[in-house]
């Protein structure tokens, strides 16, 4: 199904009354399944909406013009991909007018997703579709300027609180020095330590880190190399990188040349940092909330607090 607009006459050189007649003889003829426009006009439609683009090409055009081209990570267009590619798959070689006309079919899925996935998935696909639709208009100004997605109901969503107060510390730290692998334990401790994303840290390579000045250089975090910046180093994260290398380098001596915390994976990184909550209750970004839990306990500026090593905030 779809809409379609077509003109039945110029104002003030037709009567109310042969208008209306017109408009049922065209309802009519929409009823048994035919086209009522000028057969002209039909073609002119036919030859646009061919040109309009599908959902495919708009993606391909959003992913290298807009997020390569601005920097975005491979880990940022992966999330997106996956929205696209695989949620929004059987949408791939859709004209995006269609979702244009017929903005159910996006409230629909939304609804969908919000089923299957969870609202927090059904959000972000959403917002990833709106933001292509949008990308594309600007090329193709034949698609109705309103985006669909206008027409879903957002799922609220609350802020993920996951960190740890002081009395849950010495549990933790309990946790940690349990695990097996020494090199896991210090990136767990530095993340916790630098209030920093794990997978800069997991990053970390050796020639990015400055013993004299007591910095470690972070080149492409999140927001691409124009968000570069340097980490200060307290005494107790310099023991933590020192206690990483010396483990390092017995384990996984190859990799340990290159990188901060070395494992045997693709990359020659620690690639992946997840634990079983049984063994390590609090790891990731959940260090990342105690870092922040700790520095408003301990009444830090917020601003300094982004930047301020944790081990400080402690003394």
């Amino acid at each position: 199904r779809q809409s379609i607009r077509m003109k039945i006459g110029i104002a003030g050189r037709m009567t109310a009354r042969d208008a209306r007649a017109k408009a049922k003889k065209a309802l009519g003829e929409i009823a048994e399944g035919i086209d009522p426009r000028p057969k002209d006009e039909t073609a002119i439609i036919a030859a646009i909406k061919a040109r309009e683009p599908t959902l495919r090409s708009a993606w391909n055009s959003y992913c290298e013009s807009h997020l390569r081209r601005k920097g975005r990570s491979e880990k940022t267009i992966s999330g997106y991909r996956d929205h696209i590619e695989r949620l929004l798959g059987d949408w791939l070689d859709c004209i995006l007018s269609e979702f244009g006309d017929d903005p159910s079919l996006v409230k629909e899925r939304h609804d969908l997703l919000t089923k299957e996935n969870g609202p927090y998935i059904a959000n972000g696909c959403m917002r990833t579709f709106r933001a292509i639709y949008t990308h594309a208009r600007k090329a193709s100004r034949s698609l109705p300027a309103e985006n669909p997605v206008f027409a879903i109901d957002w799922n609220p969503e609350k802020r993920r609180d996951t960190g740890m107060g002081l009395e849950d510390l010495p549990g933790w730290f309990e946790q940690v020095r349990a695990l097996d692998n020494p090199v896991r334990r210090e990136l767990h401790l530095f993340i916790l330590l630098s209030g920093s994303r794990p997978d800069a840290i997991k990053k970390v390579r050796v020639e990015h880190i400055d013993w004299a000045k007591r910095v470690v250089f972070i080149p492409s975090p999140k927001g691409g190399q124009d968000k570069a910046f340097c980490i200060p180093l307290s005494r107790q994260m310099i023991c933590c990188m020192a206690r990483a290398r010396r483990f390092g380098r017995m384990m996984h001596p190859e990799q340990a040349a290159d990188w901060l915390f070395p494992a045997e994976s693709g990359p020659g990184h620690i690639n992946e940092h997840k634990e079983d909550r049984a063994d390590l209750s609090h790891w990731g970004n959940d260090l990342r909330q105690t870092y922040r839990t700790i520095g408003q306990i301990a009444e830090v500026n917020e601003e300094l607090l982004l930047r301020k090593p944790f081990c400080d905030l402690l003394h």
